[in-house]
C-alpha cells in the first residue's frame, strides 16, 4: 500500500486503529524486504560462483527501518498535535459554558430580586391602609364611647334621653362593628387575591427560567458543535496539507 493512500485511511480512525495499522504497516514491510532479499539471492546474478558478500539485503534493511522511524515520528507527531487541538476545544468549551452559566444566573437572581421588591411593595401598600382604616374607625369608636359615658353622667335627669341616646349608640356600634368586619373581609380577600396572583407570577417565572435555560442549554450544544466541526476541519486541513 503506498504511504499517501494509507495516510488518508488512518486519518479518520482512532489512535489505536492507527497503532494497529503502522504495526501491520512496518510488518508488511519488514515481510517485502525479506522477499526482496530472497529473490536476490535466487537471482541468476546472485550465484554462489562470484565472490559478492550479500551486503545488499542489509543496506535496504536498515533503510526500511529508518523509513519505519520516520513514519512512527510523523505518526507520533500527528497524534500530539490533535491531542493539543481536543485540549484546547475542551478548555474553551469549558469557559463558555461557565461565561453562559454566570450570565443565566444574574439575570435570573436580578428578576427574582425585582419581583420579591414589587410584592413586598404591594404587601406594605394593603397592610398600610388596613391599618390606617381600622385605626380610623377605633378613634371613631372610642369618640362614640365618651359620648356614651357622658351621657350616662345624666342618666338620672335624662332618663329618657338616655335610652334613645343608648339605642342610637347601639345602631353606631353596630354599624361600627360591622364595617370592621367588612374591612377585615375585605383585607382578608385582598392577601388571598395577592397570594394567587404572586404565585401565578411565581409560576411564570420559573417557566421563563426553564425556557431560556432550554434555550441556552441548545444554544451551547450548537455553538459546541460548531467548534469541534471547525476544530475536526482544522486538524484535517493540518494533517492534510
Amino acid at each position: 500500500m503506498p504511504p499517501a493512500r494509507a495516510q488518508k485511511r488512518t486519518i479518520g480512525s482512532s489512535p489505536k486503529q492507527q497503532k494497529q495499522h503502522t504495526k501491520s504497516k512496518i510488518d508488511l514491510d519488514d515481510h517485502d524486504d525479506e522477499d526482496e532479499i530472497e529473490s536476490k539471492e535466487n537471482s541468476p546474478d546472485s550465484s554462489p560462483s562470484r565472490d559478492e558478500t550479500p551486503i545488499i539485503p542489509r543496506q535496504g534493511k536498515k533503510r526500511g527501518a529508518e523509513d519505519h522511524g520516520e513514519f512512527n515520528n510523523e505518526m507520533q507527531k500527528m497524534l500530539e498535535c490533535f491531542g493539543a487541538d481536543i485540549t484546547k476545544t475542551l478548555v474553551n468549551k469549558r469557559k463558555r459554558l461557565e461565561q453562559f452559566t454566570q450570565n443565566s444566573l444574574k439575570a435570573s437572581n436580578k428578576k427574582v430580586e425585582e419581583i420579591w421588591k414589587m410584592q413586598q411593595v404591594e404587601r406594605g401598600k394593603l397592610h398600610s391602609e388596613y391599618c390606617r382604616q381600622v385605626t380610623t374607625v377605633f378613634n371613631q369608636w372610642e369618640a362614640d364611647l365618651e359620648k356614651t359615658k357622658e351621657q350616662e353622667e345624666k342618666l338620672v335627669t335624662l332618663f329618657k334621653q338616655q335610652q334613645k341616646l343608648f339605642q342610637q349608640a347601639r345602631v353606631v356600634q353596630s354599624q361600627r362593628l360591622k364595617t370592621i368586619r367588612q374591612l377585615h373581609e375585605q383585607y382578608v380577600k385582598g392577601m388571598e387575591d395577592l397570594g394567587t396572583c404572586h404565585n401565578s407570577q411565581q409560576s411564570t417565572v420559573q417557566t421563563e427560567l426553564k425556557k431560556e435555560m432550554t434555550l441556552l442549554q441548545k444554544k451551547i450544544l450548537m455553538d459546541t458543535q460548531q467548534q469541534e466541526m471547525a476544530n475536526v476541519r482544522k486538524s484535517l486541513q493540518t494533517m492534510l496539507f
